[in-house]
């Protein structure tokens, strides 16, 4: 039976493959379309097409680029602003666009924290794909951005604290930081091992943050398949709900 269409939203390219290689590879195993918008660097990039190869890896379809510029690298994107420097109501305006072109049912993002390290880009993508999620269905608003669409339900990528005893200690050990989430804000918890020589595949497809030591592609590169394994192969989600209650409520409920 296939599962729900599925659309990720993600700052670079390499964090689809990371966060949500592994559900991208169920859902397109099952029959479902799925596809992922990167919010940074350029379609004319070096880095645009590893994301290519990744997302062959997992079924994705091809890479669907807004092409603003890395916080940090501004060269990704020669002529164009940085992403956390653009007007948001603009990146939300594209992130629409493909949402009521694309019409999934399921959209997947970073967390508030920016997955573990807080990146910036990661933080304004999750922003962005969060008001672009509500703004989507609704017809009067980005009007020329096509006819509305709500998806049904939106997944924030996390990690909750108990799953970083092997992940942690390599973070810190490069000096990253580790933002991770109380157990009970994650209400997904997905095995990904099945799909886990495909999720490793679009990893790797991203070979010049594979080469880089301190990224987590490269990280991840230079330790025990074992270990590599272990933890790949369970993505963490917290389900934001979207669509409305079947009764009409009288008061407001948690």
């Amino acid at each position: 039976m296939s599962l729900p269409s599925l659309l990720g939203i993600f700052a670079h390219p390499d964090d689809e493959a990371l966060v949500a290689g592994g559900v991208l590879a169920q859902h397109a195993d099952s029959g479902a379309r799925t596809a992922v918008v990167t919010t940074t660097w350029s379609p004319d990039s070096h880095r645009a097409e590893e994301l290519a190869n990744a997302l062959a890896a997992l079924g994705a379809g091809e890479p669907r680029m807004l092409g603003y510029a890395d916080h940090r690298i501004p060269q990704s994107a020669p002529g164009r602003p940085r992403l956390c420097d653009a007007p948001l109501d603009d990146v939300i305006e594209l992130l629409a666009g493909h949402l009521r072109e694309f019409r999934p049912e399921i959209v997947v993002t970073h967390d508030a924290y920016g997955q573990l390290t807080g990146h910036p880009d990661h933080r304004q993508t999750h922003r962005a794909a969060t008001l672009a999620v509500l703004a989507s269905g609704q017809k009067h608003l980005f009007p020329d951005a096509g006819e509305p669409w709500q998806p049904r339900a939106l997944y924030l990528a996390t990690h909750p604290h108990s799953a970083l005893e092997d992940l942690g200690p390599l973070l810190v050990r490069v000096r990253k930081s580790v933002l991770s989430v109380p157990d009970e804000q994650v209400t997904a918890a997905v095995d990904v091992r099945p799909w886990i020589e495909a999720k490793w595949a679009a990893i790797v497809a991203h070979r010049s943050e594979a080469a880089r030591e301190r990224s987590l592609p490269g990280i991840l590169s230079r330790i025990a398949i074992e270990a590599r394994n272990q933890i790949i192969s369970t993505e963490y989600f917290t389900r934001v709900g979207l669509t409305p209650s079947p009764d009409k409520l009288t008061q407001l409920t948690a």
